[in-house]
């Protein structure tokens, strides 16, 4: 075994011949190796892959913002190509002005949160009761869950119109109106919010199956130690969910109040089902050009009605991007916890 001088020795010689060898030869010996050639390709084509997948997917909204700002001018010049020659803000302008933009921004932000909140409590129970509890049926459930995922909203549109057109749970408002002679023998909810409250209420809305399987998926990860050890300290099955699992999965809640909320914004199916008239003023219903800019002799009218379109498409979503911006780190929390991807 060497002595600590001799080690002391060698480790001075491995300096010196260190620091004999010049900064060329040790870049070289780094740098210049097959692995890092290597490293260096697969991370450029790695780059200039993500640059063209992003420019594929970015510069369609590009089209769309820069188009916004077009003028009739604009449109048809031949050498505006992107960027405007005389921007202006009259679409935005008459959109939200004739359009009733606030009006609707109000009418579909009260219906998105009121369903959303119901549809986040709703499926969050059920998906408890399917994930924790074992009961006869409970595999049927699912599959009934996992169904109204497949079946197409189009197969059930006439006989959702017709039960909420002629609303009349077991008989109850028919037989009320005989009691009291009464003509109407059924409740008429179209035009109203219940049937989008009831659908939310029953958890049949829409997407309200996939957010059905989240919560299941999310819950069969929670331990069962937690709830057993509730159980232990007194607590029921109600008190045990209340205090226990709901603080635990907030930011799974978080994810299905987004995306229901979201997918409610932008609805056209329901809307357009359940709300006939005309003075139902939502998000959806604000595509349209308005009576200020249209005008039949203009030459690139169907171009110019397009980009008026595509400004309405952008006003509806505006708020949905703020709110995803800033509620982005639950969002990718709830679907990391859910068990769906990985």
């Amino acid at each position: 075994m060497d002595s600590p001088k001799v080690l002391k020795d060698n480790k001075r010689k491995i300096r010196v011949e260190f620091e004999r060898t010049s900064l060329a030869e040790r870049l070289k010996a780094k740098y210049l190796t097959t692995n890092f050639l290597v490293q260096v390709i697969w991370k450029i084509f790695r780059l200039l892959l993500l640059i063209g997948i992003s420019y594929i997917i970015i510069f369609p909204f590009f089209v769309k913002i820069f188009g916004s700002f077009m003028s009739r001018d604009d449109l048809v010049d031949a050498t505006v190509r992107l960027i405007p020659k005389y921007p202006t803000l009259d679409t935005y302008k008459y959109i939200i002005r004739e359009n009733s933009y606030f009006t609707a921004f109000f009418n579909t932000f009260v219906l998105s949160t009121l369903c959303a909140l119901v549809q986040t409590l709703i499926c969050s129970i059920v998906g408890y009761g399917l994930a924790k509890f074992k009961f006869r049926g409970n595999k049927l459930v699912f599959m009934a869950v996992i169904l109204t995922m497949i079946v197409p909203h189009d197969t059930v549109k006439l006989s959702m119109y017709m039960n909420f057109k002629f609303f009349d749970v077991f008989g109850i408002v028919g037989g009320i109106s005989n009691l009291f002679n009464l003509e109407a023998s059924s409740l008429d909810l179209i035009n109203t919010y219940w049937p989008l409250f009831i659908l939310s209420l029953g958890g049949i809305a829409f997407k309200n199956g996939l957010y059905i399987f989240m919560m299941r998926q999310f819950f069969k990860g929670v331990p069962d130690e937690l709830e057993e050890a509730a159980y232990i300290d007194g607590e029921n099955t109600f008190g045990t969910f209340v205090k226990i699992i709901l603080p635990i999965s907030v930011p799974m809640m978080i994810t299905i109040f987004l995306f229901a909320f979201s997918w409610q914004w932008t609805d056209n199916f329901y809307t357009d089902l359940f709300f006939t008239q005309s003075g139902a003023i939502l998000m959806p219903r604000i595509v349209k050009v308005p009576s200020s800019l249209s005008d039949d002799s203009f030459t690139a009218k169907t171009l110019y009605e397009s980009c008026i379109k595509n400004t309405c498409g952008l006003l509806i979503i505006l708020p949905l991007m703020l709110f995803y911006s800033y509620m982005q780190r639950y969002l990718i929390q709830g679907i990391e916890r859910s068990g769906i991807v990985g």
